[in-house]
């Protein structure tokens, strides 16, 4: 008698998924990190064999991915690394600028010695980054303490939104803040002076000094991108 098919276990889909996972976290961090730019085609195999896993766990991060706003499938031709275009840029920024501005209201309101001094940590790290030149550094630093700004509100549905947003906004503006040496130090300056007005416990001055801040950044953006015909044509083709 020829033996039924048996269903996968539980172990075995276990180690599934957490291979797509592993695989979804790396794409996704070769994404933040600029590895992998704008418009970067990516094959299967290639990935599969670079990584040391089947096909399958990497079809699957592919889905993921494009899910979560990061990779697109274009039919015939394969998966690509999103490009932003600039009127999504905006879009984005807009959208974020409202949840930045609530989070500085909110924490003006409750924050805690310990998250201040969090907060102050992370911004002297940035300083020494800045001192040290790595601007890659810095730019991770950057995603990380707005990332703790916004996880001490405590609103899981925030954070979830606002990751996405940053996550798909990283794809545009990174090279803003590494390919600029004079960003990172206007941006530490920034980031010091949302700390004090959040820490004055004054939510009107802590969403203003925000708002500044995001629009000082969504400028910087835009001179980079007329510094660089290259990208900003890339950035119209999305």
């Amino acid at each position: 008698m020829t033996p039924k098919p048996t269903s996968p276990t539980a172990i075995e889909l276990l180690q599934s998924q957490s291979l797509t996972t592993l695989v979804q976290h790396e794409i996704e961090r070769q994404i933040m990190a600029g590895t992998l730019t704008p418009g970067t085609k990516l094959n299967e195999i290639e990935v599969a064999g670079r990584l040391g896993v089947s096909r399958g766990p990497v079809r699957e991060a592919f889905r993921a991915l494009e899910e979560a706003g990061l990779l697109r499938t274009e039919k015939n031709r394969g998966v690509f690394v999103r490009v932003i275009s600039l009127e999504e840029a905006e879009e984005i920024y807009a959208l974020r600028g409202v949840l930045d501005e609530y989070v500085a209201r909110t924490l003006a309101e409750s924050i805690t010695s310990e998250q201040l001094i969090r907060l102050r940590e992370s911004v002297e790290a940035m300083h020494h980054a800045v001192e040290a030149g790595d601007s890659e550094a810095y730019y991770q630093l950057n995603l990380a303490f707005h990332d703790t700004l916004v996880s001490m509100v405590g609103n899981r549905k925030l954070m979830d939104t606002y990751r996405r947003l940053v996550k798909e906004l990283s794809l545009f503006r990174h090279e803003a803040l590494t390919g600029d040496s004079s960003a990172p130090p206007k941006s530490e300056r920034e980031h010091r002076d949302i700390v004090s007005a959040i820490a004055s416990r004054d939510p009107e001055r802590a969403a203003q000094v925000t708002r500044d801040h995001l629009v000082r950044g969504r400028t910087r953006i835009r001179e980079m991108l007329a510094r660089a015909p290259g990208a900003a044509a890339q950035a119209k083709a999305g």
